[in-house]
């Protein structure tokens, strides 16, 4: 297994041709995130790992497909997700990681959305009193990493500068605290994908649909496009009020180390 420069990701993209995912994106673009192959030369088999997400292609049978799986890089939490293509590659990740990988299913969304703009500005229009969005700042952008909840709104930044710059997020703020928010989990040339979050004591409340209104419009602005990927029911159904259209379901791995 090697890992790839930037200057030799072009190496891999036919591996991933057809794979329509904003961070297998980041990484051939040379934007976010890191790649491996089985060898330098031709490769038959990779790996891109962007964001705590790990995305296998190629040949699940190849020599080298097995260290792709078995040897996890380096990240600040210990659970990771792992992305097969296919069954040949579950099968592989079943095999070397036993029962510290559990398959999961997460929901895949189309990214050609046309959005209805007059539509989203009445759904971020629709927040309760007492609470107000704005825009992410400096301080907002340190305040998400003080609890655990909000840790995934900005972690694959280099930092608040390079968040600002690159990024976008809009906060929700309830007497001046954040309790909610959507923001650029990750980003590619042309898009963000989206990360969305509200704090356990103030859910149930549209806070969710109001700052993700806000963060598509905002990005509209911007003329880039808002990717959606979706965990699970929940996420599905607010991708599907937003606007989006489902694609389908796809296995993934949680492995714990």
């Amino acid at each position: 297994m090697v890992k790839l420069t930037p200057g030799e990701m072009e190496q891999i993209v036919p591996l991933f041709s057809g794979m329509e995912e904003t961070m297998i994106w980041s990484c051939l673009q040379g934007v976010m995130g890191d790649a491996w192959a089985d060898r330098n030369d031709r490769p038959s088999a990779a790996r891109i790992f962007v964001g705590g997400f790990l995305f296998l292609t190629g040949d699940s049978n190849a020599e080298g497909a097995e260290e792709l799986v078995k040897d996890l890089p380096p990240f600040s939490r210990p659970l990771r997700l792992l992305v097969p293509p296919n069954e040949g590659w579950a099968e592989l990740i079943e095999a070397v990681h036993k029962e510290k990988a559990q398959r999961t299913t997460r929901y895949a969304f189309y990214k050609d959305t046309v959005f209805d703009r007059e539509y989203l500005e009445k759904l971020r229009s629709s927040l309760p009193r007492d609470y107000k969005i704005v825009p992410f700042d400096a301080d907002i952008y340190h305040s998400s990493f003080s609890e655990p909840w909000s840790q995934d709104f900005c972690p694959h930044f280099a930092g608040a500068e390079d968040f600002l710059s690159r990024g976008i997020g809009s906060a929700v703020l309830y007497n001046g605290r954040l309790v909610g928010g959507a923001s650029s989990y990750t980003i590619y040339n042309g898009g963000i994908e989206v990360e969305i979050d509200v704090r356990e004591d103030h859910r149930h409340k549209g806070l969710g649909t109001a700052c993700a209104s806000d963060l598509i419009l905002r990005c509209l602005d911007k003329g880039i496009y808002p990717s959606w990927d979706a965990a699970n029911l929940i996420s599905v159904a607010l991708a599907k009020k937003l606007g989006y259209r489902l694609k389908g379901a796809y296995p993934a791995y949680n492995v714990q180390l």
